[in-house]
C-alpha cells in the first residue's frame, strides 16, 4: 500500500492518473473514521477534456457530514491540481470551478 501525505493532511492510499481521468483514495483514520476511506475521481470525456471531479466515501450518509464535505472539497482541488498544471492560485481556482460544470460522464 502507497502511502504519501497531501499537505501533511491526509493518508494517500492508492493514486492512480492519466491523460485519461483516475482517481486519488485516502485513509480517513485521522479523522476519527478508523478504516474509512474517501475518493476523489475524475473521468475522460472525450476530445481531450476530462469531466467534473467526483467524490465518494466509505461511510454511509457522508455528504451530510461538514467536516467529509470540506475534506472531499480539498480532495478533489488536490486531484485537480495534478491532472493541470497551473502556476496562478486565482486562474486554477477559476478554472476548476469551470471544470466543476462539465458533466461527469460523456456516455
Amino acid at each position: 500500500m502507497v502511502k504519501n501525505k497531501i499537505d501533511m493532511k491526509y493518508t494517500i492510499i492508492r493514486q492512480n492518473l492519466s491523460h485519461r481521468g483516475g482517481g486519488i483514495e485516502i485513509a480517513l483514520d485521522d479523522f476519527g473514521f478508523e478504516d474509512e476511506k474517501m475518493t476523489a475521481y475524475q473521468n475522460y470525456l472525450g476530445g481531450g477534456m476530462l469531466g467534473r471531479i467526483l467524490n465518494d466515501c466509505t461511510i454511509n450518509g457522508w455528504s451530510q457530514n461538514d467536516k467529509l464535505i470540506e475534506i472531499a472539497e480539498d480532495l478533489s482541488q488536490y486531484l485537480f491540481s495534478l491532472t493541470n498544471d497551473l502556476n496562478d492560485d486565482c486562474f486554477a481556482r477559476e478554472v476548476f470551478e469551470h471544470v466543476q460544470r462539465r458533466p461527469s460522464s460523456g456516455y
